[in-house]
C-alpha cells in the first residue's frame, strides 16, 4: 500500500518517453487503459488484467524488467500467470514492448499490488523453552527477555497478543508478562526452592486481539523454570523442628562419661549423634565439624567429617563439660554452632548384664561355617546376644562377647555364627561370656541353638513351631499340672463326702439319718403315671388305739417339705407312734414297679432296715392285705394304711 508513491515519479517519466505530443498520432503507439491493479493474495485471477491496443504493423511482448512468471500475454491481453503471495512478492510488474519491424516503437509498464491477507499463523522459536532461575532473583526482575519469547508472523503487518498459562497449580502467583503483546517473563514473588523447585507455563500468541475475529491463528510453546537453590541457610544440627518453614530450631546434645576410663569407641549423646546438613538441601554442601569452645585440656576429639565425639584423656573427678561445636560447610560460606553438654560421672565399675539368662536359636541341619544363627522366635532376624552396662549406656560399645564352651560356634560382634558343618539335628547348649574392655567386667548366659532338618522360615506365611520352651521346661510344667490335677481330685471326694456321704451310709445295715428333702435320691421324682400308688384312707375314726411305747422311743425326725410325697395316712397320723414312712428304692420288683422302704416313726436308730414290696394297685387288695397280721396290726391303730399289705412284712 506505502509503495505507490515510489510508482509515480517512473510512471510519469515512462508515459513522457514512449508518448509524443499530438492526439493525432496516439494512434500510431501501444497503448492500455490502466496500468495499476490491486489483487488480494492468494486470489487466483483467470480474467484478463488489461487489454492492450496495439496499432496496425506491430506486436507486443513481455520485456526483460517483468516478473518471472507471473504474467502472459494472449492476443492483446495481459494476464495474471501465478496465484500471488504477499509474504513472497508485495508488488508484481509486467513490462510491455511494442516493435515494428523489430524497431522498438513503444514500452509500456502495468504493476500488480499484493495486498496482505492474514492467512498465516505465528510461530514461536521454540516448542520447549527450560531455563533456570536462581532461588534469590529479585522480585519484578526480568527472567526471560522479550526478544527470546517473540513470536514470529509471515503477516507483517499482523500485531500479536500473548498469553501466559499456568500448568503447575499456582504459578501464576510467581511469574507473569510484562504486557499482552510484550512476551518478556517478570517474576512478581520470592522463589523457595523447597516449596516450588520447578514451574510450567503454557505461552499461547495469537494474531488476532480477540477469539471472535476472522480469520484468527495461534500458536503455543512450553516455558519450564527450574529454580536453582541459593545459599540462603547455615547447616542445621539434626535433629530439628521448623518454626516457620524457613528457620530450623537445631538440637543440643546430651552424654556422660565414667570418671578415670578413656572410652574406645564414640559417645552414645541423645537425641542421637552430632550430625548437621546444609540447611539448603538443593546445594548440599558438606559440613566440617569442629569443637568451637569448652573443650577443657583437650579431654574431647570430633571427627571433622563424621562429628563422632571420642574421648581423647581420661577425667579425674566428675564434672561437666559444655562444648560449643561448629558445623561449617565445606565451601566456608556458612555455619552453625550447637552445645554439646557431657557429664563426667563417678562409675562403681558394676560388671555388664544380660537382659535375659537363656537365649534360643535355630539353625538348619546341614548348614556350614559361617552361617548365621536364627531368632526362635523370630526366624527371619539374626539372634542377637547383648549386654548392657547398668550405669552407662555409653559402655555398651565397650563390651565383648565370646563363646567360651563350644567349638561349633562363634560370635561375631552381637551374632552367633557356625564354625563347621551341622551335620546332626539336636540342641546345643552354648555359654556367651560379655566382658567389658573398660571396666573389665564380665557376665555370662546360655544360648540353646536347635539344629533343625529344615531352614527355619524367613517369613511370617504360616504358622511356625513356638521354640520358646525346651524339652526340661514342658517336663516342669507337666509336673505342675500333674500336682494340680490331684488336688483337685481330692478336692472333689472331699464334696462328694460332705454331699452324698448320708446316703452311702445305708450300705453299712444303719438307718440313714432323716434328710430335709422328701426324696432320698432327686433322680427319682414323683411320676403321676407311676406303676405303684398308696392307697385311700379308710372312713373310721382317725384316732388309733393307745399302743404300748418302747422303752426308749427315738426322737422324730424334721418334718418333710411340703410337696414330698408319703402314705396319706401317715400324714394324717402327724406325730403319732403308729405312722409309717416309705422311700422308694432302685430295686425293681417282678412284676414291675419298685419296692420301698417303710419305717415307723417309733423304731429307735438301732433298728435294722428291711425292703418291702410296694403297695399293690388294686384297691381292695390294698385293703385284704392290710386286714393281715391282726394282733401286730391292730396294736398299731388298724387301718389299712398304716402298715403294709399282706404281701409286705413290717418289723
Amino acid at each position: 500500500m506505502g509503495s505507490w508513491a515510489l510508482l509515480w515519479p517512473p510512471l510519469l517519466f515512462t508515459g513522457l518517453l514512449v508518448r509524443p505530443p499530438g492526439t493525432m498520432a496516439q494512434a500510431q503507439y501501444c497503448s492500455v487503459n490502466k496500468d495499476i491493479f490491486e489483487v488480494e493474495e492468494n486470489t487466483n485471477v483467470t480474467e484478463p488484467l488489461v487489454d492492450i491496443h496495439v496499432p496496425e504493423g506491430q506486436e507486443v511482448t513481455l520485456g526483460a524488467l517483468s516478473t518471472p512468471f507471473a504474467f502472459r500475454i494472449q492476443g492483446n491481453q495481459l494476464f495474471l500467470n501465478v496465484t500471488p503471495d504477499y509474504e513472497e512478492k508485495s508488488l508484481l510488474e509486467a513490462q510491455l514492448l511494442c516493435q515494428s519491424g523489430g524497431t522498438l516503437v513503444t514500452q509500456l509498464r502495468v504493476f500488480v499490488s499484493v495486498l496482505d491477507v492474514n492467512d498465516n499463523a505465528p510461530e514461536f522459536p521454540f516448542k520447549t523453552k527450560e531455563i533456570r532461575v536462581e532461588e534469590d532473583t529479585k522480585v519484578n526482575s526480568t527472567v526471560i527477555p522479550e526478544t527470546q519469547l517473540q513470536a514470529e508472523d509471515r503477516d507483517k503487518d499482523d500485531i500479536l497478543f500473548y498469553t501466559l498459562q499456568e500448568m503447575t497449580a499456582g504459578a501464576s502467583d510467581y511469574f507473569s508478562l510484562v504486557s499482552v503483546n510484550r512476551p518478556a517473563l517478570r517474576l512478581d514473588r520470592p522463589l523457595d526452592f523447597y516449596e516450588r523447585p520447578n514451574m510450567t507455563f503454557w505461552l499461547l500468541v495469537r494474531d488476532t486481539p480477540g477469539e471472535n475475529v476472522e480469520p484468527s491463528h495461534t500458536a503455543t510453546a512450553t516455558l519450564v523454570l527450574n529454580v536453582v537453590p541459593a545459599d540462603l541457610r547455615p547447616p542445621w544440627f539434626l535433629p530439628c523442628t521448623f518454626s516457620d518453614g524457613y528457620v530450623c530450631i537445631q538440637a543440643q546434645y546430651h552424654g556422660a562419661v565414667p570418671t578415670g576410663h578413656i572410652l574406645p569407641s564414640p559417645l552414645v549423646l541423645r537425641p542421637g549423634p552430632i550430625y548437621a546438613e546444609d540447611g539448603d538441601r538443593g546445594i548440599n554442601q558438606p559440613i566440617i565439624y569442629s569443637i568451637f569452645r569448652g573443650n577443657v585440656n583437650g579431654t574431647f576429639i570430633i571427627h571433622p567429617d563424621s562429628g563422632n565425639l571420642t574421648v581423647a584423656r581420661s577425667v579425674p573427678s566428675p564434672m561437666t563439660f559444655l562444648l560449643l561445636v561448629k558445623g561449617q560447610q565445606a565451601d566456608l560460606a556458612r555455619y552453625s554452632v550447637t552445645q554439646v553438654t557431657v557429664e563426667a560421672v563417678a562409675a562403681a565399675g558394676s560388671p555388664p548384664r544380660f537382659p535375659q539368662s537363656l537365649y534360643r536359636g535355630t539353625v538348619a541341619r546341614g548348614a556350614g561355617a559361617g552361617v548365621v544363627v536364627k531368632d526362635a522366635a523370630a526366624p527371619s532376624q539374626p539372634l542377637r546376644i547383648q549386654a548392657q552396662d547398668p550405669e552407662f549406656s555409653d559402655l555398651n560399645s565397650a563390651i565383648t562377647y565370646r563363646i567360651t564352651n563350644h567349638s561349633h560356634f562363634r560370635m561375631e560382634g552381637e551374632v552367633v555364627l557356625t564354625t563347621t558343618t551341622l551335620a546332626q539335628a539336636g540342641a546345643f547348649y552354648a555359654e556367651v561370656e560379655a566382658h567389658n574392655t573398660v571396666t573389665s567386667g564380665t557376665a555370662t548366659t546360655v544360648i540353646e541353638i536347635q539344629v533343625s532338618e529344615q531352614e527355619p522360615p524367613s517369613t511370617g506365611g504360616g504358622p511356625s513351631e513356638d521354640k520358646r520352651f525346651s524339652v526340661v521346661d514342658m517336663a516342669a510344667l507337666g509336673g505342675v499340672l500333674g500336682a494340680l490335677l490331684l488336688l483337685a481330685l481330692l478336692g472333689l471326694a472331699v464334696l462328694v463326702h460332705k454331699h452324698y456321704g448320708p446316703r452311702l451310709k445305708c450300705c453299712s445295715g444303719k438307718a440313714p439319718e432323716p434328710q430335709p428333702q422328701g426324696f432320698d435320691n432327686q433322680a427319682f421324682l414323683p411320676d403321676h403315671k407311676a406303676n405303684w400308688a398308696p392307697v385311700p384312707s379308710p372312713t373310721h375314726d382317725p384316732k388309733p388305739a393307745e399302743a404300748p411305747m418302747p422303752a426308749e422311743p427315738a426322737p422324730p425326725g424334721p418334718a418333710s417339705p411340703g410337696g414330698a410325697p408319703e402314705p396319706p395316712a401317715a400324714a394324717r397320723a402327724g406325730g403319732s407312734p403308729t405312722a409309717v414312712r416309705s422311700i422308694l428304692t432302685k430295686e425293681r420288683r417282678p412284676e414291675g414297679g419298685y419296692k420301698a422302704v417303710w419305717f415307723g416313726e417309733d423304731i429307735g436308730t438301732e433298728a435294722d432296715v428291711v425292703v418291702l414290696n410296694a403297695p399293690t394297685l388294686d384297691v381292695d387288695g390294698a385293703s385284704d392285705s392290710g386286714s393281715g397280721d391282726e394282733g401286730e396290726g391292730a396294736g398299731r391303730g388298724g387301718g389299712p394304711y398304716d402298715a403294709p399289705g399282706g404281701d409286705d412284712s413290717y418289723i
